[in-house]
């Protein structure tokens, strides 16, 4: 792959999802990324346990690898007047700084933008919220779940009418993982601002603005229509049925997707064998089904119920229409157009087990990153403050003192 950030240099100072999401990403296309961590305590999400998976499950930990693979890691505590000279000689090599504390942790420890920008001003500052920087939330702590999940109308949107109340997320960091893109792709367009005017900026991505950015087609439309939330699709009376879901009768399901419904009818119905359902005058036209709603649906669910899986892969194949077989987590690793794309990557670990990663989702070039192990914990400490200058004795002077590890 072309490493489109080859050469440029990250100082990641963050916790647990969002923020080390975004640094995996700009591993992913090239950049050198150096996290820091305390000596002795480290990132929360080394010992985190979630969605039943816990650390050490197959061999790995498996959240800590899908958030900081790729990295180098320097155990620094940041606190000790020490261990912040060591980090203020790491910002003044850095492109970027990017961190997730609080406001008033970093003016406490000093990282604040104001304080980064004096040591490195051509520094590009990022920091990942859960609800911006600004208003009475601004300091408040937030997580995927409440802050971009519940609060920006995702998890009211995703409840299913029959539900007493809302579902949680689908995954573990599954709103971390797309707001971190978020945030990587403005430190790019804040990397090509420095690159064009030799100025660094301040580049803010949150939780919270990320849910809303997900929502605001549903939001716009709440607005127009003066509701509280658009209608929920129900699959027994959709505007299409050729945009619905249907059970196979090997209880999987596959999802039409056919928005040009007079366009694929036909060749629907004839792949299908069920050709004089085009000349049925109450099928004829997307108006007339549609007047036939239930009519038409209840044609198609026992339609494919009549067969498994497998041959409707094989029938849905021969006709123009887009359909989906609706697949779990693990089906998907399985899915011959996400390997042949390099959709996945095996990473491989030295004490035997592997991990299969999703590298960034944009490529460069038609190739994908190659993706390396999550580092241990204060793994490249010694190398990354011997390049800033310091000498064996000084650096074991500095672990004795605890502010190093």
């Amino acid at each position: 792959m072309t490493k489109v950030l080859q050469g440029v240099r990250v100082l990641e100072v963050a916790l647990y999802g969002f923020v080390p999401a975004a640094a995996s990403a700009l591993s992913d296309w090239g950049a050198d990324v150096v996290k820091i961590e305390h000596p002795e305590t480290g990132d929360p999400i080394r010992g985190l346990a979630a969605f039943g998976v816990k650390p050490g499950d197959g061999g790995v930990t498996m959240l800590w690898e899908v958030l900081n693979r790729g990295k180098r890691c320097a155990g620094i505590d940041i606190a000790h007047p020490d261990g912040y000279a060591a980090l203020m000689s790491l910002v003044d090599h850095a492109d970027v700084f990017v961190t997730n504390f609080l406001g008033p942790a970093r003016q406490r420890l000093r990282i604040d933008a104001e304080h980064i920008r004096a040591r490195n001003p051509s520094i590009v500052y990022a920091r990942g919220t859960g609800h911006g920087v600004r208003g009475p939330d601004a300091d408040r702590g937030g997580f995927d779940g409440i802050s971009y999940w519940a609060r920006s109308g995702l998890a009211t949107a995703a409840m299913p009418v029959d539900y007493d109340y809302p579902i949680g997320l689908p995954g573990p960091a599954v709103g971390d993982i797309q707001a971190g893109l978020n945030l990587a792709g403005g430190i790019c367009g804040a990397l090509y601002h420095r690159e064009r005017t030799g100025e660094g900026a301040v580049v803010d991505a949150s939780l919270l603005s990320s849910g809303l950015w997900a929502m605001q087609a549903s939001i716009a439309g709440s607005y127009v229509t003066d509701r509280d939330q658009l209608a929920k699709g129900d699959r027994r009376h959709p505007g299409n049925p050729l945009a619905n879901v249907y059970r196979t009768a090997d209880d999987r399901f596959v999802f039409l997707a056919m928005l040009e419904a007079d366009r694929y009818w036909p060749g629907f119905c004839r792949a299908v064998s069920r050709p004089h359902w085009v000349d049925d005058p109450r099928l004829a036209s997307a108006k007339c089904r549609y007047k036939n709603i239930g009519y038409c649906v209840q044609l198609l669910d026992d339609l494919f119920v009549e067969h498994p899986l497998a041959h409707w892969k094989s029938v849905l194949s021969s006709q123009e229409g887009q359909w989906s077989v609706v697949q779990s987590p693990r089906e998907t690793l399985t899915d011959e157009q996400a390997w042949d794309n390099d959709f996945f990557r095996m990473v491989q670990y030295d004490n035997g087990p592997s991990l299969p990663l999703v590298p960034v989702p944009v490529q460069f070039d038609e190739t994908a990153a190659e993706l390396t192990p999550a580092p241990g914990h204060g793994e490249h400490t010694d190398e990354l403050l011997r390049a800033c200058g310091y000498d064996d004795e000084t650096i074991m002077n500095l672990k004795i003192a605890g502010a190093i590890t």
